[in-house]
Parts: C-alpha cells; structure tokens; sequence
C-alpha cells in the first residue's frame, strides 16, 4: 500500500525544487551578467567653431619688383610689382655658395679642405677688376680654407672669389653652370638662370618667388647663414671683410645679399621677428631700386608690416578638453589634447573644427579616444585626444545588477 503523502512532506519537495531553480538559474545567469555586453558612453562633443583672423597689407615699395615670404610657409605672403625675371646682380653668389657646398659639403664649426690660389686666381682678378667688379686681393701660393673663401664671396662681395671657388669645386666654369643649372631644376627653382658665378653679366636673372625660396635655401645652410650675417670678418690673407649689407643688425636683420649693377640695387633679406610666442624668420627680395639707401629705407617698415599681419593661431593645448564621457556605472572622464598645436597664418585666414571622439566602455589614461579636426585655409590639421585619467569599465556589481542591459 502506497504511502500517503503528508504537507510537510509535499513542503520539503517545493523547496528543495525551488532551491534547485536557485542554483541553476545563479549558475547560469550569473557568469552572463559578467560577460554580457555593457553600453558605450558616447561623449558629450564640444561644438564645431569658425574663426576668421584679421586681414593684413605688406608696406611693399612702389617701384622695382619684390616679395615677401616666411620660413615654414610656402610660398610668397605678399608681392608688387612684376613678377618676371629681373637682373641679380651679386644676388647670384647665394647660389654660388650653394652649388659649391652640395659638391663640398661644410659640418658646423668646421673650415673645410684648404684651397691654394695660384696664377689662374690672380688672371680672374685682373678680369675682374676690367669689368668694375668687386673684388679682394689675390696673390699665388696664398691659401686658404674653404669656408674663409666664402666668406671672402659673401661678406665683400668679391666676384673673382666666386669664380675661384667655383672652378676649385667643379674643375671649371662650364662645369659649375651645368651644376647650378642642375641644383636649380632640383629645387624646382625655374625662374632663376645663371650664366657666370657673380652675377656680373645681365643675363644672371630670376623671379621674386625664386628668390624669396632661394633665401630660405641659404638660411637652412648654417655655414651660408652664419656668413652673410657677420658684419666684419678676418680672412688671414686679406684681412678684415666689411659686409657690403648695411642693415645687418637691425630689426633682426641677419641676411642675406646685396646686388649693385649700373642701373641699380637689389636686396635678399631676411629677419627674425616675434610673432606672438613664436620666433619666425622673414624672407624677403627688393629688385631694381635705383639705389641702397632708396631701398634700404623700404626694408624695415616692409617687415613691421609683415610681422603685424602674421598671427600665431593656437588650435589646440595640451589637456584641452573637447568632450566628457559619463558611463552608466558612474566613470567619468575627457578626450583631452594630447599636445600643444598652432599655426602660423598671414592676415586672414579662416578656421574650422570639428571633434572626433570614439565611444567607450572604459580605458587608460593617455589612450587615444579620437581627434579633433582642424582646417586651416585649407589645409588640414589634425590633433589627436586622449583620455585624461582612467575610464573604469563597468565593474562586477554593476553587471549584476544590471543583467538587462
């Protein structure tokens, strides 16, 4: 006889099936609460902005033809007058030296090979003084270093240095001019024709662009550099060189060349102004003033204009915030900055941002969450943003409390 079930009995049964439904509904639903995806906090985005900087106007003479440019920006900011080749004069020199040291290469501090001058350096002499050319002394068997003989071409301006160093470099004239012809096509330096290595014949020519890029070629030559923007130097031999560039010195003028033909005076420049928190170097050329102190008077107030229009746009600061993330679980944290970034504008330019900022679950500090886009007159700039401080992933007593996700 089957025996009666009693409550009691009945009782102990539901719990223990109830107890049984615990266990596996814990063991199986709390491991999926753990791994169970959990929501991306999306940032809050720091709105788009448009920014528009002042115009400007260089105080460009009136006569001849110039341009104005800046080391670090392409190109010319400003310009008058015709823009076709005009007579060099000893502009030309600049490209002297640097044909010469891309064959003869110069580290810093260092004087180079020694050259010894000998009788075809004292008939270049003579040919030049017949031509009513500057010149300094030679005499056979003087030597003298490299270095010395460029300062001897740049600071006086001696033309029968220029073609010693030039025939010393390449073995003759002909086969300097097909090199410098070479150098200049490489730079893309089109507008520019030599056809000595003083710059005496009319034919030696170029474009105030040209010259402006070729001015920041000399500038990025430490031993050209360091030259043109000494006032006196001793040359063992001739003795002491007085720079035939009379604004050296002035409103941070430290360069470049002058160039003096029958009908006229033309001016490579170049100087170091402050444009905001920035040290920026000017690149500028005046061509076909009658005079030097017609034209000399123009250079300063050009570069007063030019470093009143030029602006150091900040665009980004390190630690700058552009969004926040709030996730569900109570982390909080911002795509900041990862570095400083500005840029150097002329007169006006327009600005635009825009934020790019992943979502997350959590993160490290300093790990990249995005960008912020910046575009200036064009041309993009990007920044990338970090976190700012540890983003804490969802821990596991959020999880398993929030099994619904």
């Amino acid at each position: 006889m089957p025996r009666e079930e009693t409550p009691r009995y009945g009782l102990r049964r539901l719990v223990a099936g109830l107890s049984v439904g615990i266990i596996l509904l814990v063991g199986g639903g709390v491991p999926l609460a753990i791994v169970a995806p959990v929501p991306r906090a999306a940032a809050e985005v720091s709105p788009e902005i448009v920014r528009t900087t002042a115009a400007a106007k260089a105080a460009l003479p009136e006569f001849g033809s110039s341009a104005v440019g800046a080391v670090g920006m392409e190109g010319v900011l400003a310009a008058s007058g015709p823009q076709t080749p005009r007579q060099l004069a000893s502009i030309t020199k600049i490209v002297t030296a640097l044909v010469v040291l891309d064959a003869k290469p110069l580290a810093a501090g260092e004087d180079g090979p020694t050259i010894v001058l000998g009788q075809r350096d004292v008939d270049i002499l003579a040919s030049v003084i017949a031509a009513n050319g500057s010149w300094e002394p030679v005499q056979v068997g003087w030597k003298t270093s490299e270095r010395a003989a460029i300062e001897t071409m740049l600071i006086p301006s001696a033309n029968n240095y220029a073609e010693s160093l030039a025939i010393w470099a390449y073995g003759s004239v002909p086969k300097y001019l097909a090199a410098a012809k070479a150098y200049l096509a490489a730079k893309g330096l089109t507008g520019i024709t030599v056809v000595d290595t003083n710059g005496l014949s009319a034919a030696d020519r170029g474009t105030p662009a040209d010259l402006v890029e070729l001015g920041r070629l000399a500038l990025a030559s430490p031993v050209i550099a360091t030259a043109v923007g000494k006032r006196t130097a001793t040359e063992p031999n001739v003795g002491e060189l007085d720079n035939t560039n009379l604004l050296l010195g002035r409103f941070g003028i430290d360069g470049l060349k002058t160039g003096t033909y029958d009908t006229g005076a033309n001016l490579l420049f170049s100087a170091e102004v402050e444009v905001g928190e920035r040290r920026v170097h000017l690149v500028g050329v005046i061509l076909g003033a009658k005079d030097h102190p017609t034209l000399d008077a123009r250079v300063i107030p050009l570069l007063k204009s030019v470093q009143r229009g030029l602006h150091d746009l900040p665009l980004a600061t390190a630690g700058q915030s552009f969004g926040t993330y709030r996730t569900r679980w109570g982390g909080i944290g911002r795509a900041v900055a990862a570095t400083d970034v500005s840029r150097l504008v002329w007169g006006r330019a327009t600005l635009t941002r825009e934020a790019r900022i992943e979502s997350i679950t959590g993160g490290r500090k300093g790990e990249r969450v995005g960008t912020v886009q910046y575009v200036v007159n064009g041309s993009p700039v990007s920044v990338p943003l970090v976190l700012d401080r540890d983003v804490l992933a969802a821990p596991i007593w959020w999880r398993l409390t929030h099994p619904i996700r």
